[in-house]
């Protein structure tokens, strides 16, 4: 279940071993929906995982290796406090926006094995064995195994297990600036090729760019979840709302927001405690965030592609293959553990009072 890195991964590699899948994701089709910002994959996760699925070459091919750039901005002066700009050739973490990994990952795949607009609402024991899947039209399987590559409120994980992620107590407004180039050349400038950080006050601005000549800006702040401007619908919530909260900022800093062409999403980040883990359940598991889903840092999609790789070959090479399950779940929970912590760790100082501070001492 889920169409995105993980569940694509997982069906490449398999398909390489012969073996299918079906994959079944809610969206109406590849690019119905925006599929969110800029990822960096690491050689050793993320990359290694295309190449198990055989597709590391294209990536190279297509990704940014010229966005790789990294600037630590005063939230006071927007003075340059560090950067981190790879020479030609030097950078290992070529970035790729989303929708372009997502076509890549789905070109080896035939279109039957993708069924598209099929939202789950349950995953239920079947009477003869296996597990069924409720969608809005009906039911489908029963099935031997379904993996739950389906993100942070995974129905997989809900049958189960009843541990639900929790709120970090940092919420993310999403704002897009387009055509950075010609329109927005001085902010185009202030990011550069790549992620720029402003932190301060427990708050934060964070814009990547993206293909495309397009800027997405992350006004991160702590909030109540309670709050009802934090519902997701960010038609509730207004820039000047957002803008208000960084009224004593450097002013180029505060055109990310105040000159942005639109307000996209509000996010609240929510995470899994580090140390969760669970007995396996025969005929179900998860991968990606579905499994340890962690604050933003540049790690979930890479642990997720390992995963899926890992799973895969785990199936694939195990003479009984329940057990191979059994024996990724546990290599998959202590691999998560450790970076779980670290990343949430790092997230809290991040938008901790010394955020500044303590991003340059990392």
């Amino acid at each position: 279940m889920g169409a995105g890195p993980a569940g694509l991964t997982f069906a490449n590699v398999l398909h390489r071993h012969g073996w299918s899948a079906t994959i079944f994701d809610g969206d109406a089709s590849v690019d119905a929906r925006d599929q969110g910002g800029m990822l960096d994959l690491h050689p050793g996760e993320g990359q290694l995982a295309l190449e198990r699925a055989g597709l590391l070459e294209r990536f190279v091919a297509i990704a940014r290796h010229e966005d790789q750039e990294q600037r630590l901005l005063d939230h006071m002066t927007a003075a340059v406090l560090h950067e981190d700009v790879p020479l030609p050739g030097e950078g290992q973490r070529p970035e790729i926006d989303r929708l372009v990994l997502r076509r890549l990952l789905l070109s080896p795949l035939g279109e039957w094995d993708i069924r598209w607009a099929a939202r789950v609402r349950e995953v239920v024991a079947h009477p003869d064995g296996g597990h069924a899947l409720r969608l809005d039209d009906g039911a489908v399987g029963p099935f031997d195994l379904v993996v739950g590559a389906d993100g942070a409120w995974s129905r997989v994980r809900r049958a189960i297990t009843p541990i639900m992620p929790d709120y970090t107590g940092i919420s993310f407004v999403e704002f897009w600036l387009t055509d950075v180039d010609d329109r927005h050349t001085d902010l185009s400038r202030l990011v550069g090729r790549g992620t720029m950080f402003a932190l301060g006050e427990s708050k934060g601005l964070i814009a990547q760019r993206n293909g495309n000549a397009m800027i997405r800006v992350y006004a991160a702040f702590h909030r109540d979840l309670n709050d009802e401007e934090l519902t997701g619908r960010p038609a509730m919530l207004g820039a000047d709302t957002v803008l208000a909260l960084f009224d004593n900022w450097a002013t180029p800093l505060r055109r990310l927001i105040a000159d942005a062409d639109r307000l996209a999403a509000v996010r609240p980040i929510m995470a899994l405690a580090p140390a969760l883990d669970w007995p396996t359940r025969p005929g179900l598991t998860v991968i990606g965030d579905a499994a340890h889903v962690m604050p933003p840092l540049g790690t979930g999609v890479n642990l997720a592609m390992l995963d899926a790789a890992d799973l895969a070959d785990a199936l694939v090479s195990a003479s009984d293959w329940r057990e191979g399950v059994a024996t990724f779940e546990r290599g998959m929970f202590a691999r998560a553990r450790g970076i779980s912590i670290a990343c949430q760790h790092g997230f809290a100082e991040m938008f901790g009072a010394d955020g500044a501070d303590n991003a340059l001492d990392r």
